[in-house]
């Protein structure tokens, strides 16, 4: 069967649809949100909780968009749209715009049978990702990577939708925050191969127990054929420790792995190991002072193996940098004399442990500080694992002031060390005006919390954004 995305596959794949206009771009692209649509993307008009797509229509056009997928219900406000703009667009109604987009993504899916490989996990998902493209690209192998972090049911079907037939593989970040969203995704990707980095305190308002995430993470297997092979975190009894009806590859520090690190060793600008791909050693040093770059190099190196890329290769391309923005990223502070660490993208106990371990393994003279947020989702047991985080802070010694931001993080100033200056602030917007008043000498500051804490505003008050 030909790959093309036509009027013939949209009538097989949608059912009740109505072309209002005919124009079939050469090379189709999705977008469900004008912020960040390209010119020659097709805007799908999503209804969301906030906002509903069909509002920006106008906006979308004016972007660029060569195309609309829209509900039924609002085909009378294409008449705000000029008729010879009209004519030069494809636009396309349908009942539900949202299960459009899913029912394109399932039928176009359908179409390749090359390596698809889905890659969740509590922590770790776009670096080990980052670090699979980078592996691929020394290979020289034609991949598809999903964008950013579009790991929802709805950035997973967009990504899906860019498959092209000289891709030899594809790579899916996937997230999920509540109960049943795994399993839909799973639905509409059918990976061949799924990694779970790790499991972690992380959306426990919406998916529970540590048991329960992982039972959620494990049906990223749910639609595994007997070909399938399943990657997962050795060291973790909750998805090591499991039955699968499917080979498993596992890896971690522990021996039982088939991928493993030995004699892990954190410096001050890197972390090295003794790598063990089945039986063949390799020496590895990787350029950043944590230790879960290791993990997420180990899951990399699993998929990369599964997919026949040399172990040589492998191994010169995990000890290449790899920029992944919001992780963990050093920049300089364009002001006042120092670095920044943004490790901001979000948080969970087990991830701003490690971050805060990391930031104790810089070797530095600099004063150093960290500006700390709230744990976002943790539920009921939020201010246990607040708490839990202002203990932690004594095995961070080099640490001497301590900024925290929001409400719960209030929590971890009764349990904080004696002697550690900690001050609590409302919001990244106090706490800048906090900060700027202890940078007069040179300074390395740690920024840590929960996306929804928007400590990123901070991080972009102080560094030059990046291009």
């Amino acid at each position: 069967m030909s790959i093309r995305f036509d009027e013939q596959f949209i009538r097989e794949t949608i059912s009740d649809i109505s072309i209002l206009a005919h124009t079939f771009p050469k090379d189709v692209r999705f977008s469900v949100d004008t912020r960040v649509l390209q010119a020659g993307d097709i805007f799908v008009a999503v209804p969301g909780v906030h906002n509903d797509g069909h509002a920006y229509v106008q906006d979308a056009i004016s972007k660029g968009a060569v195309g609309l997928i829209i509900a039924q219900t609002h085909v009378e406000d294409l008449k705000k749209i000029d008729a010879k703009k009209r004519a030069t667009m494809l636009i396309i109604a349908v009942p539900d715009p949202l299960q459009a987009l899913l029912q394109l993504a399932i039928a176009w899916r359908a179409l390749f049978t090359v390596p698809v490989i889905a890659i969740t996990g509590s922590v770790g998902k776009t670096s080990t990702k980052a670090m699979l493209a980078s592996i691929l690209t020394l290979n020289g192998n034609n991949f598809l990577v999903s964008q950013g972090n579009q790991n929802t049911k709805i950035g997973v079907a967009i990504n899906i939708l860019r498959m092209r037939p000289e891709h030899q593989m594809a790579i899916f970040e996937v997230g999920i925050n509540m109960r049943g969203e795994m399993a839909e995704i799973a639905r509409v990707l059918k990976p061949t191969t799924a990694i779970i980095t790790n499991i972690g305190h992380c959306h426990m308002e919406g998916l529970g127990s540590l048991g329960d995430i992982a039972i959620e993470k494990r049906d990223v297997f749910k639609y595994f054929t007997e070909q399938s092979i399943g990657i997962v975190h050795g060291d973790q009894p909750v998805i090591a420790q499991v039955a699968y009806a499917h080979p498993v590859i596992k890896f971690g520090a522990k021996t039982t792995n088939q991928i493993q690190a030995r004699k892990i060793r954190v410096g001050s600008a890197s972390v090295s190991c003794v790598m063990k791909i089945y039986r063949e050693k390799f020496i590895v040093v990787l350029p950043k002072p944590h230790s879960g770059i290791v993990f997420n190099a180990l899951a990399a190196t699993a998929a990369a193996h599964l997919l026949g890329v040399p172990n040589k290769t492998i191994i010169e391309a995990i000890m290449q940098p790899v920029h992944v923005p919001g992780r963990f990223e050093q920049k300089e502070l364009k002001t006042f004399k120092g670095v920044m660490i943004n490790d901001c993208y979000n948080a969970n106990p087990e991830s701003m442990k490690a971050a805060l371990l990391a930031f104790q393994n810089i070797d530095t003279k600099a004063q150093k500080i960290a500006v700390l947020g709230d744990m976002l989702e943790l539920g009921v047991n939020s201010p246990f694992w607040h708490r839990q985080l202002g203990r932690f802070l004594r095995k961070v010694s080099t640490l001497k002031q301590v900024i925290l931001v929001g409400d719960m993080i209030k929590w971890t100033k009764k349990t904080a060390p004696v002697g550690l200056t900690v001050e609590v602030v409302p919001s990244w917007a106090a706490a800048v005006e906090k900060l700027e008043s202890k940078l007069g000498q040179e300074s390395v500051v740690l920024v840590k919390g929960s996306q929804g804490m928007g400590l990123r505003h901070l991080v972009d008050a102080f560094t030059e954004k990046q291009k």
